[in-house]
C-alpha cells in the first residue's frame, strides 16, 4: 500500500508530466495499429474495400438495413482531364505542390472554426481524405487525426501523386452505397466515368464534401452554387476550355456514351 500511495502522490504532484505520458502512450497505441506494410502494396494493388465502406455497412445493419456497395475501378488514364481537374480544384488546389498537408489551408480552417466555434471548414488534402477513407473512421477525435497524419505521410512517401489521385477518385463516397467515380457516373448520369461531360464533372466534384446530403443530378442551390465556384476556380487556373470547345466535346461524349448499367456494378 505504501508504494501505491507513493505512486498516487507522484502522479498528483506531476499532473502535467502524467498527462503528457498518457497522451504519448495513447499515441503509440494508435501508431502501432497503422498499416505500415499495407500502404506500399497500394502501388500496384487495388483495395477491395475500405474502412469507410465497412463503417457504412455497419451503420446500415444497426438500422436493420442491408447496404449494397457499388464500386468499380477505372484507370486514371481513362478519365476525362476535365473531371480530374475539377476534383483537384474543388478539393485540393495545391495537390501537386504539397507533400500531404496544405498548411495554409489548415491555418485558415482553424481560424474559421475557432471564430465560428464549430467545424465550419475542413482543411484536409486529397491524401488526407484518402488516408481516412482507406483505414480510419469519420470520427473527429484527436487520436484518429494523429493516425491520419502518419498514414498521410506514408502514402506520400510510398506512392506517386498520380496513384494517390487514382485511388482517391475510385474509392471516395458519392452517395448511399456509391463509391468511386465510375459507380457515381453510372448511378447519376447513366454513363461510365470515361464519358462524363464537363458539366457532369463539375457536379460530381461539387458534392464530394457532402455526398449523402446532396445529389449531383439534382439542381439544388448547393450543387449549382458549388459547381459555379469550381468553374470559376478552373477558369482562374486556365483549366476551362472555351465554350465552343466544351459544346463540341459534350456532343462527342453524348454520341460515344454506351448504354448505362447502373444496377450491374459490382463491389470492388
Amino acid at each position: 500500500m505504501t508504494r501505491l500511495k507513493r505512486a498516487f502522490r507522484w502522479i498528483a504532484s506531476h499532473k502535467l508530466l502524467t498527462l503528457l505520458l498518457v497522451i504519448l502512450f495513447l499515441f503509440l497505441i494508435q501508431v502501432a495499429t497503422i498499416p505500415w506494410f499495407g500502404v506500399p502494396r497500394l502501388k500496384d494493388q487495388n483495395p477491395k474495400e475500405t474502412a469507410l465502406m465497412r463503417q457504412r455497412i455497419d451503420e446500415a445493419e444497426v438500422k436493420g438495413k442491408t447496404l449494397v456497395i457499388r464500386q468499380s475501378w477505372v484507370p486514371l488514364s481513362k478519365l476525362p482531364r476535365h473531371l480530374t481537374d475539377a476534383i483537384i480544384v474543388a478539393e485540393d488546389g495545391t495537390f501537386y505542390e504539397h507533400e500531404g498537408f496544405d498548411w495554409f489551408e489548415v491555418r485558415e480552417s482553424l481560424e474559421k472554426n475557432i471564430r465560428e466555434r464549430r467545424a465550419a471548414r475542413g482543411g484536409s488534402t486529397i491524401t488526407q481524405q484518402l488516408a481516412k477513407n482507406l483505414y480510419l473512421s469519420t470520427s473527429k477525435d484527436p487520436l484518429r487525426k494523429a493516425r491520419e497524419m502518419v498514414i498521410t505521410m506514408l502514402l506520400e512517401q510510398s506512392l506517386s501523386k498520380q496513384r494517390i489521385l487514382e485511388l482517391y477518385v475510385n474509392l471516395i463516397e458519392w452517395g448511399d452505397g456509391i463509391f468511386g467515380v465510375d459507380a457515381a457516373a453510372r448511378r447519376y448520369f447513366g454513363r461510365p466515368a470515361s464519358a462524363l461531360s464537363f458539366e457532369q464533372s463539375l457536379r460530381l466534384a461539387a458534392v464530394i464534401p457532402s455526398p449523402i446530403r446532396h445529389r449531383p443530378d439534382v439542381d439544388s442551390r448547393y450543387v449549382l452554387r458549388r459547381s459555379e465556384i469550381i468553374r470559376r476556380r478552373m477558369q482562374g487556373r486556365r483549366f476551362v476550355p472555351f465554350p465552343a470547345d466544351v459544346e463540341a466535346e459534350e456532343r462527342m461524349v453524348d454520341e460515344e456514351a454506351p448504354q448505362a448499367l447502373p444496377d450491374t456494378i459490382q463491389a470492388g
